[in-house]
């Protein structure tokens, strides 16, 4: 008679099956996974854009300087809020991917830009390390946190 009974929770449910816990622990480390993966890839957009600031002399451009600091700045904040861990911070890190993302994005558009035409009196030219690593950085954090908020969002179905 033992064999029939279920095993049950001390809320008197069913217990999950072991597969289903099993699942749930995976689904539980993919969030986690891109959303630290996406944390370093921002981290790493910061860190192109201070060293081409400091190493390629672009402190002496006006606007674009002082937006390469910005980007830095930014950069750092998200990353390192996004490697928090996400004990209380769930909503915090939906808000700090979402920036993420526009941060990676924005960039990617305005080398894009400047590659083609002035942008703020500028224009950038060839694909040199600095911006191949910049590109691959910002669709690397682009994918991985669109990918953490859409597996956070099929966790919440």
């Amino acid at each position: 008679m033992s064999q029939l009974r279920e095993r049950t929770t001390y809320t008197g449910r069913p217990a999950p099956d072991e597969s289903v816990l099993q699942e749930e622990r995976r689904s539980g480390r993919a969030p986690t996974v891109l959303r630290m993966l996406g944390a370093a890839a921002v981290l790493a957009v910061g860190a192109v854009h201070l060293q081409q600031y400091l190493g390629d002399h672009f402190n002496v451009v006006p606007i674009i300087g002082p937006l390469f600091v910005l980007n830095f700045a930014g950069a750092t904040a998200i990353g390192l809020g996004l490697l928090v861990p996400a004990a209380r911070m769930r909503f915090l890190h939906i808000l700090l991917a979402l920036g993420g993302i526009g941060l990676a994005a924005t960039s990617f558009v305005f080398l894009f830009v400047s590659e083609h035409q002035p942008l703020f009196g500028f224009q950038d030219y060839g694909y040199r390390a600095g911006i191949v690593v910049a590109l691959v950085a910002e669709a690397v954090a682009v994918v991985m946190l669109v990918g953490y908020l859409g597996a956070r969002a099929r966790a919440r179905e």
